[in-house]
């Protein structure tokens, strides 16, 4: 029975199509099904017509409409055809004749070249090559390591033609998918054995037989990370009909052994750049999980934000279609389940959150109770980062405590009048009926500490933003056991101030921790002007503080435009610039619901959503328009609220020199030299978040003088 499959990259164009072609495309999808193979190569209506001066026979168009086609791919044995993109009729067409399929004989995936406008460019790369002084890019690999990772002779000759990697930014488009990736891990620092690792055993198969290059069926079931079957009409039309659940689709193989492997003898982590599918990782793991949990086992699935907790709630829906199932997983922030630990503890007293602004003087007037001469940032660093991080409860725990990490002196005769500085603070609390967030985690730990675990599983999204408080909560939720913990993250985008090392409070991921490297949202340009942000400055990881972790081989499987930026004089002449830039979106075929503002502060928000109603733009806060369902508004956010979000098109405006870094938020280096340092890396990471949620187009402006990371970064 024919069908019609689905290559990534006709997803990755979906949100660019008109309703009537989505629709074109179903219908077609629809004819596949219903019809024989006889029949679709005779229906007049389809018009599966082969290509004359075309590079390879195999490559067909169809008809979408009167003025759109489809590029399939049509072997010439097995009853799969792959649609591989959708365009305007004569660009479909020029398209088409250019590319070249193939089998990869390593990890047995189908892939398309654009074989002509490479014979085109290869000659004239390679006697540049000849001319220059420069060593070859992958001069210190040989043949055979190469044709072991999967390079064919024909991609072989043309990475041989180059010398860095500006070259190779160029062929990349039009390589094969699987051989692009193994050449952009090597130029980007990665060993033979790490690309092996990452692109080529995951694609391997139990199959012992050797590789057929003209069995196409079976190559297109190898190739899941890039082409989709569909199988029902409800499934595709949901798609086509919001398409970013299209990338839901697929699971990459690395992505699919880490989240469906059997069982991990302890904790687990998967860590990676933005858009690199940690998320939809952890999702599916959930799903794994719920497979095989025994009556009473429940899951916890939780993350730092609310505005998270509802997207792994619809993530979740979309995955696990048995509403039984998913009951059995309690979706919810980490404060969440510290306050409804606390809560449900016997004689418990029902306490309010203190407020954030609350803080501070609450510190200073402990402070002049006690007499303590120092500052009120200092204390509330100091119980935040040493007495609630090591979960301190004595003065004498206090006096033998690490203060390793904090920039500031503290002398041992000094130690008691903090002490009861912090005690004179936290009854204070008391008195008045609040606590912080953090102590509530602290207790709730301590009472499950005594009470024992609730879950059987916990999987933990945005991992990186979390208190040690939080972790030991965490940990004291789940026994000690294989899967107790799985842990996604990304230690690039911590915008909160949490210093930790997993090692130091007993979860061990060493031996199950994975790196995912391949960025599926933002294309590459986007990726490189924003990691731009951050190269070069040390980022501590997950699991052990004293160790950094790194981008390298971060890479994106799209391309597209780079970022436009623009600077303005005045905040009004840049809010009138977003107008017109969102207009352009709007005219190209963007949906309002697929654009994002996202700005530093909660003023500029509500001037910002003002300025786009005024000029006829549907608007909304971030969280008023989810609430709302309005998926057809423009919705404007603080950078801090876009956290774990995504959209087709975002503008990142305000990037001015008071917004970032915002100078209430960074410690003066006088007061801690080593916090200064640590507060200015999350607001430059602030600022690589609020970029990274761009999918095709990113928008930067400013008003006045532009931040100092923009120019440090050369932008």
């Amino acid at each position: 029975m024919p069908q019609l499959a689905f290559d990534i990259g006709f997803f990755a164009e979906l949100p660019k199509l008109q309703p009537p072609v989505r629709k074109g495309v179903l219908e077609a999808w629809e004819k596949f099904n219903r019809l024989s193979l006889d029949q679709l190569f005779k229906d007049p209506g389809l018009k599966l017509e082969s290509l004359t001066n075309a590079k390879d026979k195999q490559i067909r168009t169809i008809r979408i409409d009167q003025f759109w086609r489809g590029v399939v791919l049509a072997p010439p044995s097995g009853d799969t055809f792959v649609l591989l993109r959708v365009m305007a009729h004569d660009k479909a067409i020029a398209w088409a004749k250019k590319q070249k399929s193939s089998i990869n004989e390593v990890t047995r995936a189908v892939e398309i070249r654009d074989a002509a406008t490479l014979d085109e460019i290869t000659p004239a790369y390679e006697q540049v090559a000849q001319d220059s002084p420069k060593e070859r890019l992958f001069a210190k690999f040989s043949d055979g390591d190469l044709r072991a990772l999967g390079i064919d002779d024909e991609t072989l000759r043309q990475a041989r033609s180059l010398v860095d990697k500006e070259q190779l930014e160029i062929f990349a488009p039009l390589l094969p998918q699987d051989q692009r990736e193994v050449l952009q891990y090597l130029a980007e620092g990665c060993t033979v054995e790490e690309v092996w690792q990452d692109i080529v055993a995951p694609a391997l198969q139990a199959a012992t037989q050797p590789v057929d290059t003209q069995d196409y069926e079976t190559a297109i079931r190898h190739s899941r990370a890039r082409i989709a079957l569909v199988t029902a009409s409800e499934e595709l039309r949901d798609i086509l009909e919001k398409p970013f659940a299209a990338w839901r689709v697929f699971l990459h193989p690395s992505q699919r052994k880490v989240a469906y492997r059997a069982s991990y003898s302890g904790p687990a982590q998967v860590t990676g750049g933005p858009g690199t599918g940690k998320t939809v990782v952890a999702l599916h793991r959930v799903k794994h999980l719920l497979g095989h949990l025994r009556d009473g086992d429940r899951i916890l699935l939780t993350t730092y934000t609310n505005a998270l907790v509802n997207a792994l709630r619809s993530g979740l829906e979309s995955l696990v279609e048995d509403p039984q199932l998913r009951e059995r997983v309690d979706i919810s922030t980490v404060d969440g389940f510290a306050s409804r630990v606390v809560a449900e503890a016997p004689g418990a007293v029902t306490r309010r959150p203190l407020m954030h602004n609350e803080e501070e003087s609450r510190w200073g007037k402990a402070a002049k109770a006690t007499g303590f001469t120092g500052s009120a940032q200092f204390l509330a660093q100091e119980y935040r980062h040493v007495i609630l991080a090591q979960d301190i409860r004595t003065l004498a725990e206090y006096e033998a405590a690490d203060r390793r990490g904090r920039g500031s002196r503290l002398a041992a005769a000094q130690r008691p009048l903090v002490w009861e500085t912090v005690e004179r603070f936290t009854a204070g609390l008391a008195e008045d009926g609040a606590r912080t967030w953090l102590q509530t985690c602290a207790e709730a730990a301590h009472l499950l500490e005594d009470k024992g675990p609730q879950y059987r599983h916990v999987v933990v999204d945005e991992a990186q933003d979390l208190h040690p408080a939080q972790w030991r909560l965490l940990r004291a939720a789940v026994p000690a056991r294989p899967d107790d913990l799985f842990v996604a993250g990304d230690p690039h985008q911590r915008i909160y101030d949490s210093k930790v090392s997993l090692k130091s409070l007993g979860i061990k991921v060493t031996g199950r921790s994975v790196k995912l490297r391949k960025n599926y949202r933002s294309t590459q340009e986007i990726l490189r002007w924003s990691t731009a942000l951050l190269v070069g400055r040390p980022i501590a990881q997950l699991e052990d503080e004293g160790r950094d972790d790194t981008l390298l081989g971060y890479r994106s499987a799209l391309h597209g435009d780079g970022p436009a930026v623009h600077a303005a004089e005045e905040e009004d002449d840049e809010l009138d610039a977003l107008v017109a830039r969102v207009r352009e979106w709007l005219e190209a075929g963007v949906g309002a619901g697929e654009i994002g503002v996202s700005t530093r502060f909660n003023k500029t928000c509500a001037k910002t959503v003002a300025h786009l109603k005024a000029a006829g733009i549907p608007a909304a806060p971030l969280r008023a328009a989810d609430a709302a369902g309005e998926a057809e508004t423009v919705r404007v956010g603080t950078m801090h609220s876009f956290k774990g979000l995504e959209f087709r098109c975002v503008a990142v405006i305000g990037v001015n020199e008071d917004a970032l870094p915002f100078p209430k938020a960074v410690t003066p280096p006088e007061v801690d030299a080593k916090q200064h340092e640590t507060d200015m890396m999350s607001e430059r990471c602030l600022l690589f978040v609020a970029c990274t949620r761009a999918r095709d187009s990113l928008y930067v402006s400013w008003s006045g003088k532009p931040s100092s990371f923009l120019v440090e970064a050369g932008m």
